[in-house]
């Protein structure tokens, strides 16, 4: 029985230790590196909306393109306080250079032209791409977009400059212009009834990408073309949220 007991104490001690390593990390990852980043970052003259506990910033940036989405739209050229309203918001109160956080994640907004350019150019390679999230990669495939190895995205580039070489596009517009007439002509069949121009220009794409990639019309590829939207959606509507470690 002592040894039992012995066996206990030693287990009880060991879930202890192992209890407080785990507390300390959670610590460590949700509040101290956060702080830390967020003084180092206002030290340089880096400021932005305050960080929060577990969420970051996402329940804000959630909360604010929902309050977008709510409201009735009037032709505008004000594109960016729609489609991104916490940039539009947070650029105009904390600087064109801002902090933002996903989650625990430090994200660094940079609206500034010039340091765009210098960042978009990255001819030191001073700015590695970011590896992309599993769900998005399940969406868009490890592909030109997505991938982060450069001899990779180096040759999957000369593929796609191949392919939209000025004599490549050349053979491709008659497929582009009878896509178009198509279109026209639903059109001209729907006289003096609404138009939905957004998802016609959806069938419009679909169309010629199924003529000039596959050689099929976009009706015998919709429901591949259907599910991807629906895979969009999902990928969109879950952009915000933060994962718990270990749970999909």
């Amino acid at each position: 029985m002592s040894s039992l007991g012995g066996i206990v104490v030693i287990l009880s001690s060991f879930l202890c230790v192992f209890l407080v390593f785990v507390l300390i990390k959670i610590v460590h990852k949700l509040w101290w590196t956060p702080t830390r980043i967020q003084k180092m970052m206002k030290a340089q003259g880096i400021k932005g909306p305050p960080y929060r506990l577990i969420h970051g910033n996402t329940k804000e940036i959630s909360d604010m393109k929902k309050e977008v989405m709510r409201r009735p739209k009037n032709l505008s050229h004000d594109i960016v306080s729609v489609v991104v309203p916490h940039i539009h918001s947070w650029s105009q109160i904390y600087g064109k250079n801002y902090l933002q956080w996903h989650g625990s994640l430090a994200q660094l907004v940079i609206t500034e032209p010039e340091l765009c350019k210098e960042i978009m150019s990255n001819k030191d390679k001073a700015y590695p791409k970011r590896d992309p999230t599993t769900f998005v990669k399940k969406l868009l495939g490890d592909g030109l977009v997505t991938t982060t190895e450069s001899e990779k995205w180096e040759k999957l580039r000369k593929l796609a400059t191949h392919a939209f070489h000025g004599e490549c596009l050349k053979i491709m517009f008659p497929d582009m212009v009878a896509s178009a007439e198509t279109m026209l002509e639903r059109w001209r069949n729907n006289e003096e009834k609404e138009i939905e121009m957004f998802e016609e220009f959806r069938l419009f794409t679909s169309e010629v990408i199924s003529r000039t990639a596959f050689g099929s019309s976009y009706l015998e590829g919709q429901n591949i073309f259907e599910m991807l939207m629906k895979l969009a959606f999902l990928v969109s509507k879950n952009a915000l949220t933060v994962r718990i470690p270990g749970i999909r």
